[in-house]
């Protein structure tokens, strides 16, 4: 495409300030968090130049390692933004190779759980995943009236569920925020393992911000729930969130589950939504394809396995354990589960690797031990 001097000048200048933003980023803040840092420093961008040297920041990243180590950055920055579909690529003129090897984008096949196709995951990085949310209180149809009402496209993934596009601002939409929950389809998946029974005591062992435990209670609310994180400030954010979806009546503890647990109750069911590497989910943070190190995987396995070992030492007799990871890796997952299997009576009953790459979702795996 032919520009004139005024706009080519404008593109060079967000080609370069995308090549600088990558030279000086080392991967040690999320990379969201180092662009708001970039640009609070350079005033002078408006709010589209940072829209545009964002989005291809993040076409670069997206290619992981695909043509790491034969192409310059610009190079890799104009292919991603083509690779993405990205509107910036319209204004450069960008040769792609007739033939990419896609599966070169994630680096770390050989570790992936048998049950991910590695070519469909790997290619899954060139799209930015969906932003989901899952309606409560029979509100579905009035938020889709909202939606369209404000002309924000979604699609509709059942009777609780719906897909919108990314950068949806939802909570300006939907002010009630007790009628929905922004929660990943993959994750509501999970819920799937949840057979809550009234009067039964369940544990959220690393609740985070509450997601499941929100998903559990609209399942079966005459549970008795406890949440616990090691994060003071997480167990504040789901105390905030637990307020605005209307429940009350819980129990929560800051816990550090790496030693001995000194907790003297007992539970029917626990949910370990276990530290992980969160492969599953680099679709949304896809600078980690190139800041992840390989050996990390084992240290997550490591603590992983300390963790299950511990928790598993509360479940009443006949109890189960829901073992949840956002990885798509096998040493997190897979043999995980056959390490509780070899030394605990605990064996697996359901459950398996969730795939949300072919659907703009996160990628999980979630399993029922009894």
């Amino acid at each position: 495409m032919l520009l004139d001097n005024v706009i080519m000048t404008r593109w060079e200048n967000y080609l370069a300030a995308a090549g600088k933003i990558i030279a000086e980023y080392d991967g040690s803040l999320p990379l969201h968090h180092f662009l708001k840092g970039f640009f609070k420093q350079h005033p002078y961008m408006g709010s589209r130049d940072r829209r545009h040297i964002s989005q291809l920041v993040y076409s670069y990243y997206r290619l992981g390692y695909l043509y790491k180590a034969d192409k310059s950055v610009q190079e890799r920055i104009l292919l991603g933004s083509y690779l993405c579909k990205a509107e910036e690529a319209e204004n450069f003129t960008i040769e792609a190779p007739a033939e990419i090897p896609f599966e070169s984008i994630f680096p770390f096949q050989n570790e992936l759980s048998p049950e991910i196709n590695p070519l469909a995951f790997s290619q899954s990085f060139l799209k930015q995943p969906f932003l989901f949310i899952r309606t409560r209180k029979d509100k579905q149809e009035a938020i889709k009236k909202l939606l369209t009402r404000n002309e924000i496209s979604f699609d509709e993934w059942g009777p609780n569920t719906l897909a919108l596009p990314n950068s949806t601002k939802i909570d300006a939409i939907v002010t009630d925020k007790s009628w929905y929950e922004i929660q990943d389809a993959s994750s509501q998946e999970v819920g799937n393992l949840f057979h809550p029974k009234p009067g039964e005591a369940w544990w959220d062992s690393c609740a985070a911000s509450g997601g499941k435990s929100i998903l559990l209670l609209d399942k079966e609310p005459k549970i008795k729930l406890m949440v616990s994180d090691v994060r003071p400030s997480i167990i504040a954010n789901l105390h905030m969130r637990f307020k605005e979806a209307g429940i009350r009546d819980y129990t929560s503890m800051v816990m550090d589950l790496t030693g001995n647990i000194a907790l003297e109750r007992r539970f029917d069911h626990i949910i370990l939504d276990a530290p992980c590497s969160g492969s599953g989910t680099w679709g949304r943070t896809p600078e980690n394809l190139s800041f992840f190190k390989e050996e990390q995987i084992r240290e997550f396995q490591q603590l992983q396995q300390s963790i299950a070992g511990n928790v598993v030492k509360l479940l009443k007799p006949g109890g189960s354990l829901i073992y949840i990871t956002c990885s798509v890796f096998r040493a997190e997952n897979e043999e995980v589960v056959a390490h509780l299997e070899n030394t605990t009576n605990l064996k697996k009953q359901e459950g398996g690797i969730i795939p949300g790459y072919e659907k703009g979702a996160d990628s999980m795996f979630a399993v029922r031990l009894a």
